[in-house]
């Protein structure tokens, strides 16, 4: 008995000394770099896929889709379980369904065995923001930390939104060198070491007997709200996705779940979407708009601008992913700095600002433009990125209700997955007869309206002025 007191005195104390040791955060940030890495890595596995499968090269695009819309809905899913069975676990669980993904992809034989792939990676990517959330705040509350660990969530930073700019290029070698199947295989090794360090991650809470039936799980994660939930945002990006055209069907489904899961939700005490909470928490709703519209910006960079680079400009695949090395590059060099002061509404109005400078530039490119010209616009939006991240991520921290911090973290990511869409959307319709200097520039104006709706969402509002007084 003396020798399990002593050794959870020992534990105990090695937590207060050291709360964020390497063995904690490591897991944590690959974790959290799976799923970016593994939105962007699949673009230059496109059309090598296609002409192995004999298949048109849209058709791929699946590939591309079912990961989005997984993600989407499983990002926030993930978090609720995290916080009520415990967020080791469910990151675990994560870890393993990915490294199923990837074998069944690197086993593919046809489009839908990598299109099942795909979702498998999806829902297990999507395990890694929430959990991680959800440890870091709990870890601070134990050792009575009052404000976020700015360093920590700098590393999340930079696992989560840089970490997807480094995608094309390391795809682009992979693919080059050793064919399409390594966008799955790459998976395995980087999945296995996850394993091995996420295991060494402080053990969950054991549940109790009476909570623990299949029955008492359901009622406490909201079962019945997660799964409408689900539908309501699979038919909201499926009908997304297929814009310009209008999918009425996709249309009238989400309709259909909308309204009987908004009125499930607002009966329940502990709902799984908390929609009285988001409309009362004005901050974090804002918060959620920035990221969307934000997102919108930076993915218009990655594929829409990468888009025009290949077809207008006439570079390479590989040229191509090469040019968003300087965006990952600053993102990564920024994000980690910046999150150890804790800074909310500066990064925040920097992020606005280079959004519209950086596309005011997108609209003075053209086919004759000089490549340092679209290193810069890369630069800038690279400079977006990371203050856009780390000044919406530590708003998160503190806004999201600390026993919600889970679910509020998926749909962070969420917010983030529709500004993705809606940019591919919108590439798609500005694109529509070739990837031209006229679309570009068109893409370019559609940018800045959004970098001018992200600076009002800042500068107005009053909740940063008071987090920035909180951390000064």
């Amino acid at each position: 008995m003396r020798a399990r007191t002593a050794d959870a005195t020992s534990a105990s104390a090695g937590v207060t000394r050291k709360p964020f040791a390497w063995t904690f955060t490591a897991p944590l940030y690959v974790g959290s770099s799976l799923n970016p890495i593994n939105s962007s890595i699949i673009a230059t596995a496109l059309v090598p896929i296609a002409t192995e499968m004999n298949v048109a090269v849209g058709a791929t695009a699946v590939l591309v889709s079912s990961l989005y819309l997984a993600s989407a809905v499983a990002q926030p899913t993930a978090g609720k379980p995290a916080e009520v069975l415990g967020a080791r676990r469910v990151f675990l669980a994560g870890i393993v369904l990915v490294l199923l993904g990837g074998v069944v992809g690197s086993l593919g034989q046809n489009l839908a065995m990598l299109t099942v792939a795909r979702v498998l990676i999806g829902l297990g990517t999507s395990a890694g923001f929430p959990c991680a959330m959800v440890m870091i705040r709990r870890r601070a509350e134990q050792v009575g930390l009052d404000q976020p660990p700015g360093g920590v969530l700098g590393g999340l930073a930079i696992a989560g939104m840089a970490t997807a700019a480094i995608g094309p290029p390391i795809g682009g070698l992979l693919v080059g060198a050793a064919g399409w199947r390594w966008a799955f295989l790459v998976n395995i090794p980087v999945t296995a070491i996850a394993l091995v360090m996420a295991l060494r991650l402080p053990k969950d809470p054991p549940l109790e007997s009476a909570n623990s039936g299949l029955r008492q799980v359901a009622r406490r994660i909201d079962l019945t709200g997660i799964i409408g939930f689900a539908g309501t945002m699979t038919s909201l990006v499926v009908f997304l996705m297929a814009l310009p055209d209008i999918q009425w069907a996709a249309l009238i489904v989400f309709v259909a779940a909308a309204i009987p899961t908004a009125w499930w939700e607002l009966r329940r005490n502990a709902p799984f979407f908390d929609l009285r909470g988001l409309a009362s928490n004005g901050a974090l709703t804002r918060t959620y708009l920035r990221q969307a519209l934000t997102l919108l910006g930076v993915y218009s960079v990655m594929f829409g601008l990468t888009q025009w680079m290949q077809a207008s400009y006439g570079l390479s695949a590989l040229q191509t992913g090469l040019m968003l090395l300087p965006m990952g590059a600053v993102s990564a060099l920024l994000s980690r700095p910046l999150a150890r002061r804790n800074l909310v509404r500066g990064p925040m109005i920097v992020s606005a600002l280079t959004m519209l400078l950086g596309s005011a530039g997108i609209v003075l490119l053209g086919s004759d433009s000089p490549a340092i010209a679209l290193v810069l616009v890369t630069l800038i939006f690279g400079v977006t990125s990371a203050t856009s991240t780390v000044g919406n991520q530590t708003a998160l921290y503190q806004t999201a209700p600390a026993d919600q911090i889970g679910t509020a973290s998926g749909l962070f990511r969420t917010f983030g997955y529709l500004g993705t869409i809606t940019s591919s959307v919108i590439g798609g319709i500005v694109f529509r007869d070739g990837a031209g200097d006229h679309g570009l520039h068109i893409l370019g104006l559609v940018l800045v309206a959004a970098g001018v709706a992200v600076l009002l969402l800042t500068v107005l509002d009053r909740g940063l002025m008071r987090h920035r007084k909180a951390t000064t």
